[in-house]
C-alpha cells in the first residue's frame, strides 16, 4: 500500500502522516500514531473496549514474530467494510487518535534511565594535608 493510498482512504479523516518503519508504516494525526500499515493492512489504536468493537466486526489483532515468540499488540485490523466507506473509517480513526492520544498522556514522562547529577559523577574530593607540625 502506498503512501498515497493511504492518503485517499483517510481523506474523510483528515490529513495523515506516512512514516514508513520496519517494513510497514506509522500513521499520525498530529504528531500522535493512532494506525500502521503491515503487510498491505491497515491497523488502528485500540484499547479494551473499542477491540471488543473491532472483534465483533471480524477484525482480529496485529501480531508479529521474533524470537521465537508471537507479540500481539494494540492495534487491530480495520474491518473490510470500512475500507469501502470513508466516513466509517474516518469515525473509527477519530476513536484511535483518541486512544493513542489518552495512552500517550498515560504514559510516564521519562523514558529512559535517570542520569546520575555530575556532582555524583565526579572523583572524590581529596583530603587537604595537614600543615608540618600543626594539629
Amino acid at each position: 500500500m502506498t503512501t498515497d493510498d493511504i492518503r485517499e482512504l483517510f481523506a474523510s479523516f483528515g490529513p495523515v502522516d506516512v512514516r514508513r518503519m520496519f517494513g510497514g508504516a506509522g500513521l499520525y494525526a498530529d504528531s500522535t500514531m493512532f494506525a500502521l500499515e503491515a503487510g498491505g493492512e491497515l491497523y488502528l489504536k485500540v484499547d479494551d473496549g473499542f477491540a471488543l468493537d473491532l472483534a465483533a466486526r471480524g477484525s482480529v489483532p496485529f501480531s508479529y514474530e521474533a524470537k521465537g515468540r508471537r507479540t500481539i499488540m494494540s492495534y487491530w485490523k480495520v474491518p473490510e467494510s470500512a475500507l469501502d466507506d470513508g466516513d466509517d473509517l474516518a469515525a473509527l480513526a477519530r476513536r484511535a487518535l483518541d486512544i493513542a492520544r489518552a495512552a500517550r498522556r498515560a504514559k510516564p514522562a521519562s523514558r529512559g534511565r535517570r542520569k546520575a547529577p555530575a556532582a555524583d559523577k565526579a572523583a572524590p574530593a581529596k583530603r587537604a594535608k595537614p600543615a608540618a607540625g600543626g594539629h
